[in-house]
């Protein structure tokens, strides 16, 4: 009967490899059978960051009821009830709502994780690496898509809308204009939802959507304190 023999290779301190053969006891006559290696736990936790991230802000918007909060307050506010009478249609509304609320989530939580310097040991803080940054981005955004259950063409429309929300958001910055306190966010998420949500009241809804963008942005700072730093470094 052959013999197991298993052999532990240390290349690093920090991290272990196992491997496993059959020997049936003649020289050189070796079967490797298993082989196990243990990454380090820094490196573990920064491959599982990114879905651990689609996965928060995926439950945070159901469970904290970000859009139904959100459509609720308007309507109440400024006696629109007739958003709310036919149920299938406001039920469209939500979905759609959800998805820019989505959008708006994923853009804030990517930019605090990639473009934010954070601190980074006895360094001085600093952004993310490029290479880094354009990893994690693209395993977040996988792990989102199979979270969302959505097909490569719901994926694909997501991720152009999201570079389209980066893209305006650099112009709005580069403008470097400070909003009064009475004005609406220059920010896509309150135009598109101001024009889903109500597109007869536009600046009534460009107020409340600029309301809850700014729960959305907190959010999205919290969900990523939640995970840390540290685990996407």
């Amino acid at each position: 009967m052959p013999l197991l023999k298993k052999v532990c290779l240390r290349p690093s301190i920090s991290s272990r490899a196992f491997f496993i053969f059959a020997d049936s006891g003649r020289p050189g006559n070796k079967l490797l059978l298993t082989y196990s290696w243990n990454m380090p736990r820094e490196k573990q936790n920064a491959i599982a960051a990114p879905g651990e991230l689609a996965r928060r802000i995926t439950e945070a918007l159901v469970r904290d009821r970000v859009v139904p909060r959100f459509v609720d307050s308007y309507v109440i506010e400024n006696g629109r009830h007739a958003l709310q009478v036919h149920a299938s249609l406001y039920r469209d509304l939500l979905a759609l709502l959800q998805r820019e609320a989505l959008l708006a989530l994923a853009v804030r939580a990517l930019a605090i994780v990639c473009n934010e310097p954070q601190p980074a040991g006895k360094s001085k803080p600093r952004p993310m690496p490029r290479r880094d940054a354009t990893m994690f981005r693209r395993k977040f955004l996988a792990s989102l898509t199979r979270q969302q259950g959505w097909t490569a063409g719901d994926a694909l429309d997501f991720q152009r809308d999201l570079q389209m929300y980066e893209e305006l958001l650099a112009r709005a910055a580069a403008k470097r204009r400070s909003r009064k306190p009475f004005e609406a966010a220059d920010h896509p998420f309150v135009d598109r939802c101001a024009f889903l949500l109500d597109s007869s009241f536009m600046e009534k809804a460009r107020l409340a959507a600029s309301r809850a963008l700014t729960g959305i942005e907190e959010l999205a700072t919290i969900l990523t304190e939640q995970i840390g730093q540290r685990r996407f470094r």
